[in-house]
């Protein structure tokens, strides 16, 4: 394939942190919801597997937020994303994922490898001096990353605000002054957290006034009344990458079912483009609404809240009952986490409370009070290696043997696999697989006489 030589150029900003909890969700939130409001085209995307933050962020653009992550995406993925967003966007904001240079890939990688400016967000609600040594730290730690600056976040006065900015070294010609503003502590715009991370913002009836509210706090500082000609100093070429093999339509003429609910919410968007590039129809259906599968060749449960709903999908007995008839005639289910718990005989919630699921699968989930599973994984298949990753609080109690292992990414054992369960054409796993990494492998999920 030749490559295509068209680049595309628009300011890009990573939005990171010293740490996880430092309000980079609402910053990068509010800021996109900014620039949004005054009519320009913003694209957002967030470091990492995660399905949460991007919610929010899809809800303060107006548009589709895609992961970027060097490990699970690779390079050329990311550069096609970043290309594409690019070329018919004013904008480009990526939030990181936990502290700036943590994890193997992190953040910091993802901002040297494609030049993507660093607004390091820095919770400022207990320190004063301090703040100005993390902010010299995260800018001149690594040499060469790209920087644009640092906001304090949750500060408490004007005051506080003063004491914060003077920290900061003064700026040269080599490390120019990072001051971007202070955000004061609000309720208003706190975005509020449970057991996997934030809250789903489709479950907060005044998620955009959240919004709108931590906008408005913005437009306060530095960063918030930069017009797009103060922007463009940020702004980045982006190469368009090489053509891509295109993707084989092994799944064409072929429905795929997805239930799609706030019991089962979390699923890529990338995923779903792979699906339809498979050649398949997409329709969804919400066991929360007791719904029935939908005419359809394969069924999909994805992950989400199961256990905080146990009490109305005990009760779903028409979404039940279709998929159990979809499972005797042979047709495929894939179920991943908190689609998986759904098919067991009981969930035992996180009080202890044990609510009938849909026994499709012989056994017990038990909510746990810390996480039992998390990190990067791999899934080796006869058609392909899926890549994905494990986050779940809960513990699988079965007879059933394991017919695959998911493998750590990371190696040695610093994080276990996850077993692949199969009864029939019904396949299911703590895995979230990343279906754009091999589209092959995804279509043997939802094919019956695919090998795994």
């Amino acid at each position: 394939m030749t490559a295509v030589t068209a680049v595309a150029r628009c300011p890009a900003i990573l939005i990171a942190a010293p740490a996880s909890g430092q309000g980079k969700t609402t910053v990068t939130a509010a800021l996109a919801r900014q620039h949004a409001r005054a009519g320009r085209r913003v694209r957002a995307f967030k470091c990492g597997p995660d399905f949460l933050d991007p919610m929010w962020l899809e809800l303060a653009t107006g548009h589709p937020v895609h992961n970027l992550d060097l490990w699970l995406n690779g390079e050329d993925d990311i550069r096609a994303r970043l290309h594409e967003a690019a070329a018919s966007s004013d904008l480009i904001l990526i939030e990181g994922v936990m502290g700036l240079f943590d994890g193997d890939p992190s953040a910091a990688d993802l901002a040297q490898r494609f030049g993507l400016h660093v607004l390091a967000v820095i919770d400022a609600s207990a320190m004063a001096g301090t703040f100005g040594a993390l902010a010299f730290g995260l800018q001149h730690y690594r040499p060469g990353l790209p920087w644009a600056g640092v906001l304090a976040n949750r500060v408490a006065s004007e005051r506080h605000a003063q004491m914060l900015r003077v920290a900061l070294p003064a700026g040269d010609d080599a490390s120019p002054s990072s001051w971007l503003g202070a955000v004061m502590r609000n309720p208003a715009f706190t975005l509020p957290e449970r057991h996997l991370g934030l809250t789903v913002a489709g479950e907060l009836p005044d998620a955009m006034a959240r919004l709108d509210a931590a906008a408005d706090a913005l437009l306060d500082t530095p960063l918030g009344q930069m017009d797009p000609v103060a922007l463009a100093r940020w702004s980045v070429s982006f190469e368009a990458p090489a053509e891509g093999v295109p993707v084989a339509p092994l799944l064409a003429d072929r429905t795929v079912a997805v239930a799609r609910d706030a019991a089962f919410c979390f699923t890529y968007t990338a995923n779903l483009d792979t699906v339809r590039a498979l050649g398949a129809q997409v329709v969804f259906f919400s066991p929360l609404l007791n719904e029935p599968v939908p005419a359809c060749d394969a069924v999909w449960l994805p992950g989400g809240y199961p256990e905080l709903h146990a009490a109305t999908l005990s009760a779903s007995h028409a979404s039940r009952d279709s998929l159990k008839a979809h499972v005797d005639a042979g047709r495929p289910v894939w179920a991943e986490c908190g689609g998986m718990m759904a098919l067991f005989d009981a969930i035992v919630d996180q009080q202890g409370l044990s609510h009938a699921a849909w026994g499709l699968l012989p056994g017990v989930v038990r909510m746990q009070p810390r996480l039992v599973g998390l990190g990067p994984q791999k899934l080796a298949l006869a058609a392909g290696e899926l890549r994905g990753h494990t986050f779940h609080y809960s513990r699988c109690e079965t007879v059933l043997e394991p017919v695959l292992c998911t493998v750590s990414a990371r190696g040695g054992a610093v994080a276990s696999g996850e077993a692949v369960y199969q009864q029939g054409a019904l396949r299911a796993s703590y895995f979230h697989a990343w279906m754009v990494s091999s589209p092959a492998a995804a279509a043997a999920l939802f094919l019956p006489e695919a090998l795994l």
